[in-house]
């Protein structure tokens, strides 16, 4: 679909909670058949000129019948998901044959090579100019292997595969693929639960509806098998669904009865979850017991609404709603926290999203964090060494002052030319950044959502995007075929 007929799209999504307020069923079908029908004008190739008069006019006639737009109130409630993508599962195993263990099986890299990982990339990042990136040395080998194509042609999503409208009215601040699927995926709503839906076969479908929670659902996670959610809520408690047919197996109240705000697994031992609160603790749950660890708490200065774990599971960092992200060092064997840094990105600033990657791009294994800090800017940085400190990489410009939300890295154009991340909007926009460009950063921007977009995901193949919004409103996104 042509960018115009997009911004087309974006105008009468605004103003479709003024049709038929009492009918939400009807504005999900008009939003639909809109799309259907500009795509199919998109095709017909009339001239740049014509479409941006009809846009014009179109936002003219709308204003004059529905009036002006409302600003869109905002909720309270979020979290980060860890996100493990493909290179993710890589980074934490030498290239070497000689990291294999006797029977052939990869082993850790030790916090030492870690550390000693962190501090080659610090000095080769020194020497070279202010943006630019860490080259490995398979970089010339991956760029072969995808065809040397630009980030432009690999991230040129258009047009909308589905539209999912059973929270409409109610927001949807986290929308996740399933681990290694290109058809699963999960959202929760504020409206109390959560739903499982796949896109094929088809038509797209929800497959089971998550329900139990007293109370708006603030974050959930998959576990790494997929045969498992948890999920958090305002309610107080942290459940533990069955993905199949969406039963709740444990429920786990928090002993100082306060809202939950989000929650990750811990990424090589899915028996353990991270989970932060209102009354700004953090705390390590076993699942399988419903019990605390012992030493596997701590207090930061705010709300907890944000956790990212590192591929290896060694480093939790957390935000929270007075500006300041703490890395904590996560001991594998017992489940035990230790304080490490802490960085204070904006004071009084919510630090609403947290993602941790290794590798920005194949030609880059800088270990990073991408952060959501209410401050208009999505915020890139550098993990300068083995207890999490951090320090400024890059930003880029969005409508981000008020709403929780949340942006990711691609999970597999690392192989290709450049890399990219992508985040919501309080617009209604999604955008992707190229993070390797000084200027027109931005490689695509799509249009279509009626309210903020909350959060973005990928499924595993990056054929397809899903984007959340405050109004209820899922929309899938495809790869345009060339």
């Amino acid at each position: 679909m042509a960018a115009v007929w997009q911004q087309v799209l974006a105008v009468d999504a605004r103003y479709n909670a003024y049709r038929t307020p009492t009918f939400p069923q009807f504005r999900t079908q008009y939003i639909r058949r809109r799309s259907q029908l500009l795509r199919e004008n998109a095709k017909c190739g009339f001239e740049p000129g014509l479409r941006r008069q009809y846009l014009r006019l179109r936002s003219q006639l709308l204003a004059l019948r529905y009036g002006p737009l409302s600003e869109q109130s905002s909720f309270r409630a979020s979290s980060v998901r860890s996100s493990r993508t493909t290179l993710d599962r890589m980074e934490d195993f030498e290239e070497d044959p000689r990291a294999q263990g006797a029977r052939g099986h990869r082993r850790s890299v030790s916090r030492g090579s870690y550390q000693l990982q962190a501090q080659m990339n610090r000095a080769v990042y020194d020497e070279r100019p202010p943006g630019s990136l860490v080259p490995t040395s398979v970089a010339e080998a991956s760029r072969a292997m995808a065809g040397d194509t630009t980030l432009s042609e690999n991230y040129a999503f258009a047009g909308m595969h589905h539209i999912f409208d059973q929270h409409v009215d109610s927001a949807v601040p986290r929308i996740q693929f399933a681990n290694d699927d290109k058809h699963l995926l999960a959202c929760c709503s504020l409206d109390g639960t959560l739903s499982i839906m796949t896109l094929s076969p088809p038509p797209a479908s929800v497959k089971v509806t998550l329900k139990g929670h007293g109370g708006p659902v603030t974050d959930f996670a998959w576990s790494l098998s997929n045969d498992i959610i948890v999920s958090t809520s305002l309610d107080g408690t942290l459940r533990i669904w069955n993905t199949e047919d969406g039963r709740c197996i444990r429920e786990v109240r928090d002993p100082e009865s306060s809202e939950l705000l989000c929650c990750t697994f811990q990424p090589m031992n899915n028996n353990l979850t991270v989970v932060g609160n209102s009354k700004h603790h953090l705390q390590v749950v076993n699942i399988s017991t419903g019990k605390k660890v012992k030493g596997g708490s701590s207090k930061l200065t705010g709300r907890v609404l944000s956790l990212s774990f590192d591929a290896p599971g060694r480093i939790l960092w957390a935000g929270d709603d007075r500006g300041s992200i703490f890395s904590f060092l996560f001991d594998m064997a017992t489940g035990k926290l230790t304080k490490a840094k802490r960085l204070v990105v904006s004071e009084g600033s919510s630090i609403c999203s947290i993602s941790a990657r290794s590798w920005i791009s194949r030609e880059a294994r800088d270990p990073s964090l991408l952060v959501n800090a209410c401050v208009n800017k999505l915020l890139l940085y550098r993990v300068v060494d083995n207890e999490g400190m951090l320090q400024l990489k890059r930003s880029f410009p969005i409508q981000h002052g008020s709403q929780l939300v949340h942006s990711i890295f691609c999970p597999l154009m690392s192989f290709r030319q450049g890399a990219c991340v992508v985040t919501g909007s309080e617009d209604g926009c999604v955008y992707f950044f190229d993070v390797e460009r000084n200027t027109k950063a931005i490689v695509n921007k799509l249009q279509g959502h009626g309210g903020p977009v909350l959060d973005v995901s990928f499924n595993c193949d990056e054929s397809l995007l899903a984007s959340a919004d405050s109004t209820g409103m899922v929309i899938i996104w495809r790869r345009e075929q060339k």
